[in-house]
């Protein structure tokens, strides 16, 4: 097995490419967040933003959204195409789910095979998906509100998709976190990740 290629080129380069993109998206949406709070209690550390004022933070934001935008095209795009996202992701069911779920949680969820997801990863894997087109198309809608009504009106109008971006952004470092700790206890992923195999 140390010589098949488990993960692909592409999907160690936009893995990589997404990693950099969130974190420093998040760390500048952070500081424009702080510039107006929908939530006045919550405020951000000055040493875990980016951009330094609210006109350097939206550069940051602005210019890292590009980057989030096109590698989340290709990596969806190339998973649709190659058929990867329906043999690595599919099918998942709630019972599966639930097993995985129950067994992570006692600390007996298996490693071994590292060519195969579990359902706890293949519903993480998904929802990370859905989670940063919803962070996509609610930044779309509170930067260009004019421009996209409908959109700004899916959302619940203005200051609403503002919440809903905020949750989104929550959910995406939530995972994060979560993957980093993965991670952490099954190093192996990160070699294969840098390596392929």
């Amino acid at each position: 097995m140390s010589h098949v290629t488990i993960q692909p080129a592409w999907v160690r380069i936009t893995h990589w490419i997404n990693a950099l993109a969130v974190v420093l998206i998040v760390m500048s949406g952070w500081q424009v967040y702080d510039a107006s709070p929908i939530f006045p209690v919550l405020r951000f550390p000055s040493a875990i933003t980016l951009g330094g004022w609210l006109g350097g933070a939206l550069q940051w934001h602005f210019a890292i959204m590009w980057m989030l935008v096109a590698n989340f095209i290709v990596y969806v795009g190339l998973n649709l195409a190659s058929g990867r996202l329906r043999w690595k992701l599919l099918p998942i069911s709630f019972e599966s789910l639930t097993t995985d779920l129950v067994a992570a949680l006692r600390g007996k969820l298996g490693h071994e095979d590292l060519t195969r997801y579990n359902a706890v990863q293949k519903f993480a894997y998904l929802v990370a998906i859905v989670d940063i087109a919803l962070v996509i198309l609610s930044g779309l809608a509170i930067w260009k509100s004019v421009q996209f009504p409908l959109l700004r009106t899916l959302m619940g109008g203005y200051d609403n998709a503002r919440v809903v971006h905020f949750v989104a952004m929550s959910v995406l470092v939530a995972f994060f976190v979560m993957h980093v700790v993965m991670v952490a206890l099954v190093p192996r992923s990160l070699l294969l990740m840098i390596r392929g195999r």
